[in-house]
């Protein structure tokens, strides 16, 4: 329970930071999802209101020698089908069957471990673990896992619920007489425009005495181990994006992302700007990523946080270099530290070129 709370406590992915947004023209801030947790299952949309829903382990129980994840995923919209998929270390080819309450209500050929049950026998699968008390998925005469089912009728609930699905025909749970066209569209995902990175040599390094200002400007000297260095990387013609690292722990490794503008010796700071604020920080002042990846083919920013080593909880970000500030393109998120390694994607944008 301590590393649940600790995590809620370091990871505030919904929380915004005024002093980084405002370096920025204004643009209206992305709002990832919220998850909400029913006993033994939790759920997550993202802005185009695509739904999934993940079992946890139950609380208190035994870890399995190979754990089984199982979710159930929809995309918004009236003619959007379900989705239920498995994963767990496997390998080859299996034919696995689903059975609720002792009777097999799917059938799906796994591949290393993953498969997926489409269309109406998926549809017909979530109602009964909606419905239903136990499960086994079983490759052949071999349990798989009897995950819980325990919360997956209030979280398939939610789901059609926030699809706006409630009270027609096509809800999963909140079933009703209305028809198929009773359901909205899904809504449009941004657009964001990605500024192409130019190629060329690399930006020139960092002087001493620049090195000594950026450590000051961004508060890092306490935090940047004799062995670290910050990365420089050309972010275009005039500006390089300098990753400053600002703490490490057994898992998790921060960088403080800079903006350096002008000649090599002569170069001035400033906070590189989020339309959203990175999931991670350490206070209002400065944006935090944790165990950044940029990929300047893509000029894409990406922070992996987990809330703890095994990597069962946690959230990520990923961010597109529009020419002027870096715009969320993708979060996703797991809040409960309870055997599930797939996050649940909370925010989706489109990038164009």
């Amino acid at each position: 329970m301590g590393e649940k709370t600790l995590f809620a406590i370091a990871l505030p992915i919904m929380l915004g930071s005024a002093t980084v947004l405002a370096q920025a023209p204004t643009v209206q801030a992305p709002k990832p999802g919220a998850l909400e947790t029913y006993k033994d299952w939790t759920i997550g949309c993202d802005n185009r209101n695509r739904c999934e829903a993940v079992a946890l382990m139950p609380e208190g129980a035994d870890w399995p020698e190979v754990p089984l994840m199982i979710g159930v995923a929809r995309e918004a919209g009236p003619d959007a089908a379900t989705e239920v998929w498995i994963s767990r270390e496997s390998k080859g080819v299996a034919n696995v069957s689903f059975l609720v309450d002792g009777r097999t209500v799917a059938t799906a050929r796994a591949r290393d471990g993953e498969a997926k049950v489409r269309g109406p026998q998926a549809s017909a699968l979530a109602i009964a673990m909606a419905r239903g008390t136990t499960m086994d998925v079983r490759a052949g005469n071999r349990s798989w896992g009897t995950p819980s089912l325990a919360g997956s009728g209030a979280a398939l609930r939610y789901m059609d619920a926030r699809q706006g699905r409630a009270g027609t025909m096509t809800a999963l749970v909140a079933t009703g007489p209305m028809g198929v066209m009773a359901v909205k569209p899904a809504p449009t995902p941004p657009v964001i425009r990605r500024a192409p990175v130019p190629s060329g040599t690399a930006p020139a390094p960092l002087w001493r005495e620049e090195l000594a200002k950026l450590v000051a400007f961004t508060g890092c000297a306490g935090e940047m181990r004799s062995d670290q260095t910050p990365e420089l990387h050309r972010l275009s013609k005039t500006e390089t994006l300098i990753l400053v690292p600002c703490g490490s722990g057994a898992y998790n490794f921060t960088s403080v992302p800079v903006i350096a503008t002008g000649i090599a010796g002569r170069r001035t700071f400033r906070f590189a700007p989020f339309d959203a604020a990175p999931g991670w920080l350490s206070d209002d002042k400065h944006p935090t990523l944790v165990n950044v990846g940029w990929t300047p083919e893509k000029s894409r920013l990406d922070s992996f946080a987990k809330g703890r080593g095994i990597g069962d909880c946690g959230g990520s970000e990923a961010y597109v270099w529009d020419g002027t500030r870096f715009r969320l393109v993708e979060a996703t998120s797991m809040g409960e530290c309870r055997g599930v390694w797939h996050w649940i994607p909370t925010w989706t944008a489109q990038v164009a070129d």
